[in-house]
């Protein structure tokens, strides 16, 4: 497998956290893989052959070549058919309502093509020049173009929500949204709201997958491997409440995540963001 990142154009890191690029050979036989929750939204182009999602144990769907996946709220599997040759663009979490006028929550566990968000011309239109383009730096070049052309006014996204937002990332998710907001009830409404509909999940469930990511990384990093530590340099109430949250996000548990070959994708993506 091999997973690269890229840096944004400086008039989008705001709200594009980075490119990437997933290269994995035909003849691998990789198995079924586990997508867990990152609280980012992706836009993706399939550029090797297909992509299955499963949606039950047997039955998949196949991705469309141009989508965008919303949020995740749990974890699902994805298996290649063929050679994998993806691009991607990752938005922070406020990031692709600049885009579109929908609610986020709508994105929600699912692809949708890009045809359906954008007039079709232009959702086609970038679609072929992804495809023809020679080089991932050209498909960089070719994708900022196309969202340089499209941002809205930056001010779409409520402050309350920005700010939330970037607490929770300067924090790790290990503050509460009550500790944030000062227990304003008031304030507590409106945030739910504007967080459905820009964010695609609760600030609550937010903080949760940012600070399941701290410490997946500390797992994978091999900066520590003693469960109850990793619970309290996280701020986790104990070691149940950790596993807790890692089994409702990953669909296994801690111990049996460094060892699962359905996870090598995820492993894979989290030791380097």
């Amino acid at each position: 497998m091999n997973y690269e990142t890229f840096s944004p154009h400086p008039d989008l890191e705001a709200i594009v956290k980075c490119h990437w690029v997933l290269e994995i050979p035909g003849n691998t036989g990789v198995p079924k893989q586990r997508i867990i929750p990152d609280g980012c939204i992706e836009m993706c182009f399939i550029l090797g052959e297909d992509v299955k999602r499963f949606t039950s144990a047997t039955e998949f769907i196949i991705q469309p070549r141009a989508m965008v996946f919303g949020q995740i709220t749990k974890p699902y599997f994805v298996q290649p058919t063929g050679v994998v040759n993806t691009f991607a663009v990752r938005f922070y979490p406020y990031g692709f309502a600049n885009f579109i006028s929908r609610p986020i929550q709508e994105l929600a566990d699912k692809e949708t093509p890009l045809t359906t968000l954008f007039d079709e011309s232009s959702a086609r239109n970038l679609q072929r020049k992804i495809i023809d383009a020679t080089s991932t730096q050209k498909r960089i070049e070719e994708v900022e173009h196309f969202l340089l052309g499209k941002l809205a006014d930056q001010s779409i996204i409520e402050n309350i929500v920005k700010s939330t937002i970037d607490i929770l990332l300067q924090t790790k998710g290990s503050i509460s949204i009550n500790s944030i907001l000062k227990d304003d009830r008031t304030k507590r409404r409106n945030l739910e709201r504007q967080f459905s509909k820009q964010v695609g999940v609760s600030p609550k469930q937010l903080g949760k997958i940012m600070r399941l990511q701290a410490a997946l990384k500390m797992m994978l990093n091999k900066k520590c491997v003693n469960l109850t530590k990793v619970a309290y340099e996280n701020e986790y109430y104990d070691q149940a409440h950790f596993i807790k949250d890692f089994k409702e996000f990953t669909g296994i548990s801690p111990k049996n995540y460094l060892s699962d070959d359905h996870m090598m994708l995820s492993s894979l993506i989290y030791s380097k963001d």
